[in-house]
């Protein structure tokens, strides 16, 4: 029954912002609801009174970065041209995701991380709303000649993880430039794929 009213709640951009702060500053573990509470300017009672928890906040979490994501694939995913320049605009995407989200990415936990990116089973690949652009291209460019034949299922998996892993330890671990790191792990990444 919890788990019903926790899927019935609408997300709140103030709580999910507020949750965004508390773990750039605390890690995601660190991210109590007591601390949410505070950031968001509300009472920790008045979210237990709405049902929210932090399984609730991570959820809304991933709902986020699926739309941020998916808004930043749809250009490469409508735009004319082969298959591997669209891949590339959607591997540029991706980075821009990821920079827009330093903070956040880096305060989660690996059990975080898990729930927002990964499947359930294991060996897992990566939720279907963040591959699913990345795997449509790598089909289009077979067909097309622009791209290597794979698995694309297998291969989008790896491009996502590629380059946004990368692109964000050479920007937080090694204080790259943005543009810097995208045109570095952009090259490798698409040297693998592209005929």
């Amino acid at each position: 029954m919890a788990a019903a009213v926790e899927q019935a709640l609408v997300p709140d951009p103030r709580l999910v912002d507020a949750a965004r702060r508390a773990a750039a500053l605390h890690g995601w573990e660190g991210a109590t609801l007591q601390r949410v509470a505070t950031a968001a300017g509300l009472s920790r009672m008045t979210l237990h009174r709405r049902g929210i928890t932090k399984d609730v906040l991570l959820r809304w979490l991933a709902e986020s970065l699926e739309t941020e994501h998916r808004e930043a694939m749809w250009p490469a995913l409508t735009a004319t041209g082969n298959a591997r320049d669209r891949l590339e605009a959607a591997l540029a995407g991706q980075c821009e995701v990821v920079e827009n989200n330093l903070e956040l990415l880096e305060a989660l936990g690996r059990r975080a991380h898990d729930v927002v990116y990964h499947e359930d089973d294991r060996p897992a690949l990566t939720r279907d709303a963040f591959i699913e652009p990345l795997r449509r291209l790598l089909i289009d460019g077979a067909a097309d000649g622009s791209l290597k034949e794979a698995d694309p299922a297998e291969t989008a998996t790896v491009l996502l993880n590629l380059v946004s892993f990368t692109y964000r330890h050479l920007r937080t671990g090694h204080g790259w430039e943005p543009e810097r790191a995208r045109r570095a792990v952009l090259a490798i990444a698409l040297e693998g794929v592209a005929r």
